[in-house]
């Protein structure tokens, strides 16, 4: 079906691809590893992500060998930390159960956690030549825009009805090749935003473009609905230089990172408001109030929108914590200043981390 599609977006391919470390790779395991970064992550980002994991990982066995919390400081600063820890646990199923061998069939592939219909037939195609068609954002973005396919992404109809033609437009004799193809020109050409349609190859035959629809599609059906959430931290540090954190194990962002003692609000607080919070009296019995009140920061997440303010409060006495190990009852763990970068926290923190010389603060 539509041979001109698939043969036009070789061409184009073939003259305009990027050179990126996981183009032309074989190795299933390197080529997952950049699939599962480049999630929810612009390529310029991932690349460093990518080439720090392979060369600290250069196998699967090594990844499945490390601990979660070394896992976790690598993809520090990415993101949707789940996909790290997804990455972590299929690593360990692919050792126990493949004796260490990626699997190299689709149905097998798909089962690995964290996998999805995408990522198992980018890495089928990508790794095996197996003829299963990608379908992402910039698949829907190229389909609906050429073919003036109306049908809503978010629904199970529309999802069925563009893999269906996905599968029908592949290029069953170089899977891997028409995949990368079709993703690069979504990517670099068919953006979401100002899509290159004075040069693009197929203007000629797209339906969005003739129509005036380029704007419009491809079309959702719903609209992301954005929380606001207000984070209170207090950052206790004591008189040697020692701080309290406690890791994240409820089901929420981050989980699995460290943070500090966190009050949660509906709304933004003053610091009278945090000083008479009943959490903060609890924790605030040893020390001497609020030290420093950082900035308000605002992080943006694709579902959520945070406004956080850290606020460093200094103890009376050290801190006798004995636990060396944040369990599920959220118990705080000692740590020196200088032991922070050995502990994975969110970018919201780093970013306050950067700005905030703690031991000026002493």
């Amino acid at each position: 079906m539509e041979a001109w599609f698939a043969k036009g977006l070789v061409t184009w391919y073939k003259k305009n691809k990027r050179e990126l470390p996981w183009r032309d790779e074989k190795d299933a395991y390197k080529i997952w590893l950049s699939e599962v970064i480049l999630q929810q992550t612009q390529v310029i980002q991932g690349l460093n992500y990518y080439k720090k994991f392979t060369s600290s990982y250069p196998t699967v066995n090594d990844l499945a060998e490390a601990s979660e919390d070394e896992v976790l400081r690598h993809w520090q600063g990415l993101g949707y930390y789940s996909r790290a820890r997804n990455l972590h646990y299929a690593s360990k199923t692919i050792v126990n159960e493949f004796k260490g061998q990626f699997p190299n069939n689709y149905d097998s592939i798909r089962k690995l956690k964290g996998v999805g219909d995408y990522t198992a037939a980018a890495i089928s195609s990508f790794a095996f030549n197996l003829p299963h068609a990608v379908v992402d954002g910039n698949v829907y973005r190229v389909l609906s825009r050429v073919f003036g396919l109306k049908d809503p992404i978010d629904t199970p109809a529309a999802k069925k009805k563009f893999q269906i033609l996905a599968n029908d437009l592949l290029d069953k004799k170089d899977p891997a090749t028409y995949n990368q193809a079709i993703m690069e020109f979504g990517s670099q050409y068919c953006k979401p935003a100002n899509p290159d349609c004075l040069n693009c190859h197929f203007q000629s035959k797209c339906f969005a473009f003739s129509h005036n629809l380029v704007s419009q599609l491809p079309l959702k059906a719903k609209k992301t609905k954005i929380r606001n959430r207000y984070f209170n931290y207090l950052v206790e540090l004591d008189q040697k230089g020692q701080l309290k954190v406690y890791r994240r194990n409820e089901k929420d962002i981050w989980k699995g990172l460290y943070e500090f003692y966190l009050i949660e609000s509906e709304s933004e607080l003053t610091i009278q408001q945090v000083l008479k919070h009943e959490a903060a009296k609890k924790c605030l019995t040893s020390l001497n109030g609020i030290k420093f009140a950082s900035k308000l920061y605002k992080h943006v997440l694709s579902h959520q929108h945070l406004y956080a303010r850290f606020y460093v409060v200094l103890s009376s006495k050290p801190f006798n914590t004995k636990n060396t190990k944040a369990d599920q009852q959220h118990l705080p763990i000692r740590i020196k200043i200088e032991e922070l970068k050995n502990h994975a926290f969110s970018r919201l923190t780093l970013k306050f981390l950067d700005d905030c010389l703690l031991k000026e603060i002493i």
